[in-house]
């Protein structure tokens, strides 16, 4: 019996496992997910230093004239005492002087001569000072277990000395599909077969996602051919198919799983398009088999399949998110089960996609985001406020949300 969405989301997130960890170089860890909480090794700054190239000296100083006693270069250690009426020329970065209490940039000064300056502007106390700690204190929490690392990561582990992350693996996944109709997309065909788009779909899609992607091959419509890729497969994570999983004659696909005694979490999802959706486990390796149809295959896997490897990857940001705007036009939704409709978001509005049938393989290119229609839902009016989820970039979050119009 088919279940709803959100049950097919609370048994895929009470079944699915992150995987296990590595360590990397920092420089290879972008897009990757921290695997341990990381905390400051020091102070930054980790000593007081000039914000610009100037004149450091003692504020509340009236002296007409400030004696310049020497130069501190960036990288220097020298700390000469200033005293009143002294100043010392400083340059961006360099270690200000404990004695000093302001610096003036230079384009504030008057030169009396090589030595001798004098001041042109009001100074205020601790001006252009960048203190020890401002940005970061030493033991500060700066990446959590499950934090997705960028370059702005990237800039704080360097900025720490720190060369080596500990992250989650990439997530190996497994792809394949069956059907004799289906030919790869380099093969010649006849006119009674059409070409693979979904194997190459969900290839691409999982890469942009993270995972470390397999093709496995193309199988016959027969039980045993899709043993064969089932058994070549069981190294991985994930195993992602599409096709065989309805009620037709040669729908083998079921079968051949069963056959690995694998422990089904669901059969079908009431939702259109995409029904026929099978998710469960083999030892250690989860299983999702999507439709065949390509619209409703990309679908499902926007809903289910990004999901599963939100969790595998060790993101702590799992729930989808969701934005609002408004709908553009009149949409009529026939009630009875949860609806998946795609369409285009230009930042203000969304339009639904005129074509989605779920057979189609042309929608998505011209669509970023979609939107669920609750089961009731048979009308919504243009310029209604919608949920909707993008599409083009991930976009998730730590708490769970509602995101059913």
């Amino acid at each position: 019996m088919a279940i709803c969405i959100k049950e097919a989301l609370r048994i895929i997130e009470n079944n699915v496992k992150k995987v296990s960890f590595e360590i990397i170089p920092i420089e290879n860890a972008q897009t990757r997910i921290c695997a341990s909480d990381v905390y400051a090794k020091h102070s930054l700054p980790n000593y007081n230093n000039s914000a610009m190239d100037g004149y450091a000296l003692i504020y509340g100083d009236n002296s007409e004239n400030f004696e310049v006693i020497d130069t501190i270069f960036a990288g220097s250690n020298i700390q000469p005492e200033i005293s009143k009426g002294q100043c010392v020329k400083i340059m961006t970065g360099a270690r200000v002087p404990s004695s000093a209490s302001a610096v003036v940039p230079i384009e504030l000064v008057e030169h009396i001569n090589d030595n001798t300056i004098k001041v042109t502007s009001t100074i205020k106390e601790n001006q252009h000072i960048r203190f020890i700690g401002e940005d970061i204190q030493k033991d500060e929490h700066l990446l959590h277990d499950g934090d997705e690392i960028n370059f702005a990561t990237i800039t704080i582990l360097a900025s720490q000395g720190i060369t080596h992350i500990k992250v989650y693996r990439q997530p190996k996944i497994a792809v394949f599909t069956s059907g004799d109709e289906l030919k790869l997309h380099y093969e010649q065909i006849e006119d009674y077969q059409i070409y693979n788009s979904n194997t190459p779909t969900l290839l691409a899609r999982s890469k942009e996602l993270g995972a470390n992607v397999t093709f496995v091959g193309m199988s016959k419509d027969n039980v045993d051919s899709l043993k064969e890729m089932i058994e070549n497969s069981m190294d991985a994570d994930f195993i992602i198919t599409s096709g065989g999983v309805s009620v037709g004659d040669a729908d083998f696909t079921k079968e051949a799983f069963n056959s690995f005694d694998m422990e089904t979490y669901f059969d079908g999802i009431a939702i259109k398009p995409g029904k026929p959706t099978v998710f469960g486990k083999i030892n250690n390796t989860y299983i999702l088999n999507l439709p065949g149809n390509p619209l409703a295959a990309a679908l499902i896997f926007e809903v289910f399949g990004k999901f599963i490897l939100q969790i595998l990857t060790g993101n702590k940001n799992i729930y989808h998110n969701t934005l609002f705007t408004k709908i553009s036009e009149d949409l009529n939704n026939k009630k009875g089960r949860t609806t998946i409709i795609p369409g285009f978001f230009n930042g203000e509005f969304f339009t639904p996609s005129a074509k989605r049938l779920p057979g189609m393989v042309a929608v998505l290119h011209n669509c970023n985001a979609i939107m669920i229609l609750d089961k009731n839902q048979d009308f919504i009016k243009k310029d209604s406020l919608v949920k909707i989820l993008p599409i083009n970039w991930k976009f998730f979050t730590n708490s769970k949300k509602d995101f059913f119009n």
